[in-house]
């Protein structure tokens, strides 16, 4: 008998775990699926199906949604991010990847499929403008003050600035093959050029690409670490992990994950954690020494989310 109320409790418990524990959501783009992994265990505590495929996500300001981007499902997923509830679904039209604008005032989507921009009131989610682009809008960086969006376009080789006051076009700019990820750092955008491989350091103003860091082929996206101390790259192809030397731009050292290394989301701990896109794994980096550990989530795993357990939690 008490080993058939343990079994009949233990599922109410792993649904009640994320409110108190560090979780991980993986976006298993070839499974429609979303993956939550308790950190502690390494274990997958249970998967949110998705319509058709999920890709990027992102925290809203204030952390009270998460939002996750299904672009074949048209769909966007609106989530608890301490305990993985799904609060709503509304229709979207082919979000593929999505961010708010550093004031909040603005939700930014970039549609790859439909070669379009939509952007939206942060509060209350109204279409305010949709812009049709060239080839396929990838992913965006923003001008500190929340006033200019930078969106790649893979198709075209260029990158777009767009204004979030008047909500036009304010320039195009050649970059190079397939640019995909950008970030905005000190100044200058930096984008991976996923047709070759390197990241090509554009400066806004100019408009020109002022050199190029050359990390391997495949070239894809990149991510600040939290204490602003490095820029950590990935490339693809070459499946490789480098980080960078965020004055100098200069390639620390580099780290081989075989997989396919794609997005990154960081730990209170600063280590990282990695989509593994061609092996159906995520990897746990440690920042400091480079080792790392997979962890198998489902097939194509993109977009991935760290969320700390509760403030009210963490001396439990």
């Amino acid at each position: 008998m008490r080993r058939l109320a343990a079994f009949l409790i233990l599922p109410f418990l792993m649904l009640a775990r994320p409110a108190t524990a560090d979780i991980v959501y993986v976006l298993n783009s070839g499974d429609s699926s979303i993956s939550i992994l308790d950190v502690a265990t390494r274990t997958e505590l249970r998967r949110i199906p998705a319509l058709r495929e999920v890709h990027h996500l992102v925290l809203a300001p204030g952390g009270r949604d998460l939002l996750i981007a299904d672009s074949g499902g048209n769909e966007m997923l609106f989530v608890d991010p301490t305990t993985g509830d799904v609060r709503r679904r509304e229709r979207i039209s082919n979000p593929y990847h999505l961010d708010f604008s550093p004031d909040g005032k603005h939700l930014v989507i970039a549609s790859l499929r439909r070669n379009q921009v939509d952007i939206y009131d942060a509060e209350n989610l109204t279409l305010l403008t949709r812009l049709r682009t060239p080839d396929k809008p990838s992913h965006m960086a923003f001008r500190p003050d929340g006033k200019v969006v930078y969106v790649t376009l893979q198709g075209s080789g260029t990158v777009i600035a767009i204004s979030l006051e008047t909500r036009e076009v304010l320039w195009e700019a050649p970059v190079g093959r397939e640019p995909a990820g950008i970030i905005w750092h000190r100044g200058r955008l930096i984008v991976g050029v996923m047709g070759a491989d390197y990241f090509a350091v554009m400066n806004p103003e100019t408009r020109e690409v002022e050199r190029q860091i050359p990390i391997g082929r495949g070239a894809h996206t990149i991510f600040a670490s939290p204490d602003g101390k490095a820029l950590w790259a990935t490339s693809r192809v070459e499946s490789r992990l480098a980080e960078i030397d965020p004055s100098t731009l200069e390639v620390r050292r580099v780290i081989d994950i075989r997989g396919g290394p794609d997005c990154v989301t960081f730990d209170p701990e600063g280590n990282l954690w990695v989509t593994l896109r061609w092996v159906g794994r995520i990897a746990r980096v440690d920042a400091r020494t480079g080792e790392y550990e997979t962890i198998r989530v489902g097939r194509s795993p993109h977009g991935i989310f760290f969320q700390p357990r509760r403030a009210e939690s963490v001396g439990n």
